[in-house]
């Protein structure tokens, strides 16, 4: 039994949103708590989502794709977090990459933007970020990253050295934006395309994490790896860089992980309703789900969801319709409201339940150690907390 908080968006009219989708995203559920324990990639759930072309949702239909929006890739992505959140991390930040391939703001040379995209279409090459350091941290809060990207002779390219960390769907991904600093006197810094066929680099396998495990987001050692020269695809003085993401890339961001973590949350109520029904006391005589302090528990828990729902369905939608509104904007707070729903509603679950709440037997349990990992995604609380403290103190008052 379900209740009838709807997913965040409206259905979108492809055929991943029928029964053809609802058999994939059932296939791939039934697996999420095997991988989930033994820490292994779904391989399989990619191969099911290239043949609907899911995989291909937010490239250009002028390289073969759907060209979908953000409300669209949101119910995507929602749908798979209910799913396999582990899955559905991947699919977003795949998705994330074609958005900023295909924003008018991107520098990449066209022959390269274009190859990515129509590998998308042809074969489900999945993309995503090689950015994170074990000394720098997150490039979102500054500093110029160890890895290093040596020019070699003139017009042969660079050969590349250096550690990522959390670099996910590793198994998977056919490229690697990688962001790397030149060996220049005054170093240059930027995305170098990394097509994972090349050679010149190894994964170790150092995801041990508490929840999203399924992701085996591993480190990445470069080791001489080389690349041509035209796969510095965007790479500036640092002072450019500086600017930060496109306000339009980064709701696209914010809202993902908001969607994604918001289906965690729907999964997580979709197995208590059935578990507070099916439980029968035999001190009671009727099912838990008939007594008040539970339904006004559920009650609460549907609040949280309505919220989050529709905070990201229209954000993301105003994103769509107008990407110099308000919606890029606001889209930070909603991805902080979104995910700090996301996790009390997944508490208050488990403290209704009690024991059984904490049970690998009870996918509740795997769903709480999932949805605590949507703190951890840039940007974090505190950096959109302070911002929009500070917006709301300059503006002295003013809406």
């Amino acid at each position: 039994m379900t209740t009838s908080v709807p997913p965040s968006t409206a259905a979108p009219a492809r055929a991943w949103a029928g029964p053809a989708f609802d058999a994939v995203l059932s296939a791939i559920g039934a697996r999420a708590a095997e991988h989930d324990a033994e820490a292994s990639f779904a391989h399989e759930a990619y191969d099911l989502l290239q043949d609907l072309g899911v995989l291909s949702l937010t490239v250009p239909t002028s390289q073969g794709g759907a060209g979908a929006g953000l409300a669209e890739a949101c119910q995507v992505v929602e749908s798979l977090g209910a799913a396999d959140p582990a899955v559905g991390l991947l699919v977003s930040q795949h998705y994330l990459h074609h958005a900023m391939l295909a924003s008018p703001a991107n520098r990449w040379p066209a022959v390269m933007r274009q190859r990515v995209q129509r590998s998308s279409v042809e074969s489900g090459a999945l993309v995503n970020a090689a950015r994170v350091e074990p000394d720098l941290g997150t490039p979102a809060r500054g500093g110029l990253p160890a890895t290093v990207a040596e020019r070699l002779a003139k017009g042969q390219g660079f050969r590349v050295t250096g550690r990522k960390t959390y670099t996910t769907g590793i198994p998977r991904l056919a490229w690697m934006a990688l962001w790397a600093r030149t060996d220049d006197p005054e170093p240059r810094v930027g995305t170098f395309l990394v097509p994972t066929a090349l050679t010149g680099w190894r994964v170790e396998e150092t995801w041990d994490h508490l929840g999203m495990r399924a992701t085996r987001s591993d480190d990445v050692v470069f080791e001489g790896l080389v690349l041509p020269a035209d796969h510095a695809v965007d790479v500036r003085p640092p002072a450019e860089h500086a600017v930060g993401m496109d306000p339009t890339l980064m709701a696209w961001n914010n809202l993902l992980i908001a969607a994604l973590y918001n289906g965690v949350a729907r999964s997580a109520r979709d197995w208590l309703v059935r578990y507070l029904n099916e439980r029968v006391p035999t001190n009671l005589g009727a099912p838990l789900a008939s007594l008040p302090r539970f339904q006004e528990a559920v009650g609460r828990i549907e609040a949280l969801l309505l919220t989050s729902g529709r905070l990201i369905s229209t954000t993301a939608a105003g994103v769509d319709q107008d990407p110099t509104g308000d919606g890029p904007e606001s889209s930070a707070l909603v991805k902080h409201t979104a995910t700090t729903n996301a996790i009390d509603a997944v508490m208050l679950g488990v403290s209704l339940v009690g024991n059984p709440g904490l049970s690998r037997a009870n996918p509740l349990e795997r769903h709480l150690r999932d949805v605590l990992c949507s703190r951890i995604h840039t940007p974090q609380d505190d950096t959109i907390l302070i911002g929009a403290g500070r917006g709301a103190l300059s503006s002295g008052g003013r809406a």
